[in-house]
């Protein structure tokens, strides 16, 4: 069965000069960047040929970049390093809506002895910033807020975030993983601290990410090891993958005017799901969104039931964050949000790709109605 891919929120295809960049790491080009000798050599000239076209993608210097496992351990490094370089102040200010390896890492953070503040959002998933403005108190280590929201595409006011933490010279750290290939980037110049984010939300392998940190800003290193990415990060590079993400990032930019039609492309099946079926509603605001979200909740029903149905046509959607699918439960962003609960839980997130084609989402528009109608008829949830 033919497969339609409208689940790029959780990962995306590796694009195909990706694959071919990675392969002759994995094949002849195997030697340890660490080591003196030649073929090793040739492994650390493409770390640092990756490094240098992630920096031109995000607007930063090279030497401000270090490569981690993926997302979430550099927002691991970053949250827990700048907590940990800020002693003795001990609150984290953060959202209610973050994803689960910022919001579970915070968890565990007031477990030993931090104070978390969460910042709510309205209805449409925007950030009270009267409410950030007045937990940034002399005792906050950091800010921890992502830049763009994973479930619904509502993108926040990052630059505006940098400068009330500027002003209350509290550093800022920003979950960069949804945006970074989908809009424009530049941490230069809206005066974040740091930045994380992950190779494989813009057509990069699996298991590399980076950790963006603005030169004089102190992060203590979470992994201790070695001498490599100048101390900051222990353990053998992972040579093919960031090769594989540098040259993500060179094509990530040279791909960002496509977002315009990719943002078509959504707004056309948006509309065309909301002209189709009854009572469904867009869950977050549209004026400030990602190109490729959409976020639709169908009321009285189970996203997880519409989920199986569409899989069993071969289209993937996804119940908000992959990372916590498969619970009956709505997710903490809608929670939030206070989105009804008829809405809530049959809330299904189809997220495009530059790759998204109009016949793929002719072919979404085309099954879903008759999957919410049979659905409807044998399985409502609620009055």
């Amino acid at each position: 069965m033919e497969v339609t891919y409208l689940d790029n929120n959780a990962t995306t295809k590796p694009a195909p000069e990706v694959v071919e960049a990675m392969l002759p790491f994995l094949r002849e080009w195997y030697g340890n960047p660490s080591s003196v000798h030649r073929f090793g050599q040739r492994a650390r000239q493409a770390i640092d040929e990756a490094r240098g076209r992630i920096a031109s993608l995000v607007h930063c210097a090279e030497s401000e970049l270090l490569f981690t496992g993926g997302g979430t351990e550099a927002i691991n490094t970053a949250v827990r390093g700048l907590f940990l370089a800020r002693s003795p102040r001990r609150r984290i200010v953060t959202t209610s809506v973050e994803h689960s390896a910022t919001r579970e890492l915070c968890a565990q953070l007031a477990r030993e002895g931090a104070e978390v503040v969460e910042i709510p959002v309205d209805v449409k998933g925007a950030l009270d910033l009267d409410a950030l403005q007045t937990a940034l108190t002399d005792d906050a280590a950091l800010v921890t807020i992502m830049w763009a929201n994973n479930e619904t595409g509502v993108i926040f006011p990052v630059e505006r975030i940098a400068a009330l933490c500027k002003e209350k010279k509290v550093p800022f750290h920003c979950d960069g993983t949804q945006a970074i290939g989908k809009v424009p980037v530049d941490v230069a110049g809206t005066g974040i601290d740091a930045m994380s984010f992950a190779s494989h939300k813009f057509h990069g392998p699996k298991g590399v990410g980076a950790l963006f940190t603005r030169r004089g800003v102190r992060v203590r290193p979470l992994l201790i090891g070695g001498p490599q990415e100048r101390g900051r990060r222990g353990g053998t590079e992972n040579v093919p993958g960031i090769m594989g993400m540098g040259i993500a990032a060179e094509s990530a930019a040279q791909a960002l005017p496509s977002m315009r039609r990719v943002s078509d492309l959504r707004d056309r099946l948006e509309s065309g799901i909301l002209a189709r079926i009854d009572s469904a509603a867009v869950n977050g605001g549209t004026d400030a969104r990602l190109p490729n979200t959409t976020n639709i909740g169908f009321a009285r029903l189970e996203a997880e039931a519409i989920l199986l149905l569409l899989s069993e046509q071969g289209i993937c959607a996804s119940a908000g964050a992959a990372c916590s699918s498969g619970s009956l439960e709505p997710s903490h962003v809608l929670k939030s949000m206070h989105i009804d609960e008829k809405i809530a839980h049959g809330a299904v997130r189809f997220s495009l790709s530059r790759y998204t084609t109009d016949a793929e989402v002719d072919r979404a528009l085309q099954v879903l109605p008759g999957i919410i109608a049979k659905l409807r008829a044998v399985l409502p949830v609620g009055a």
